[in-house]
């Protein structure tokens, strides 16, 4: 399943459709993502004033005695109704984690990973509707684990794959806040996010990605 899936070799798998077949615990991760700021949900209805159904009618389209049946039928039969749920904007931060142990177990590769990248920041551009609006990938923090030990290459190693700080000391270090003066957000440049270079562990390299320009983080991520 793993050299033949993608998503199996990437995200894992629970395969018990019939025999319980195991599972596959998959070296990519994500959390929910979430709103910084309260969001306005909205309900577009939509309206068919036309004619469903024509059941009980024998006369022809646009003729009298058709018209008048027309008249006599409930309104509520005559039409159908819709709904699309949207919101004006929200700014969302979704926070992921790649394993390198895990990955091994899979045999997801540095190909599989780049991949990855492209598919992440490209997600929304083939995946357009009325609801989702222009929702798209704006920025991407990647954190690298290369390891502390700068004589042993192969202790660096192992270093890197356990990882040299916690996820969640690295997520502290990206900020992001409205900007003075906007009291409802309405679009990403109402916001401001900084980075705190200063605060990054040693061991930890930073890779920054803007949704749209050239190349995609390194390999290894």
């Amino acid at each position: 399943m793993c050299d033949n899936f993608f998503d199996v070799r990437a995200f894992g798998a629970v395969m018990s459709t019939g025999a319980n077949a195991g599972q596959v615990r998959g070296p990519v991760q994500f959390s929910f993502a979430r709103s910084l700021d309260p969001i306005l949900p909205l309900d577009a209805s939509i309206t068919r004033m036309a004619v469903a159904e024509e059941k009980g009618v024998k006369a022809p389209r646009g003729s009298k005695e058709y018209a008048e049946w027309e008249a006599g039928q409930p309104e509520d039969k005559l039409r159908t109704m819709g709904r699309k749920s949207l919101i004006p904007y929200g700014l969302y931060v979704g926070k992921g984690f790649i394993s390198a142990h895990l990955a091994e177990g899979t045999g997801f590769s540095e190909d599989d990973l780049t991949l990855f990248w492209e598919a992440l920041l490209n997600m929304y551009e083939h995946d357009r509707s009325a609801s989702k609006g222009l929702m798209s990938v704006h920025e991407v923090f990647v954190f690298k684990h290369v390891g502390t030990d700068d004589g042993n290459a192969e202790q660096r190693k192992q270093q890197a794959i356990l990882g040299c700080a916690p996820a969640h000391k690295l997520f502290d270090l990206v900020k992001v806040q409205k900007k003075t003066g906007v009291e409802a957000p309405r679009k990403y440049e109402d916001y401001e996010v900084r980075f705190d270079k200063a605060g990054l562990p040693k061991g930890v390299e930073l890779t920054f990605t803007v949704a749209g320009a050239k190349g995609y983080p390194a390999p290894g991520a």
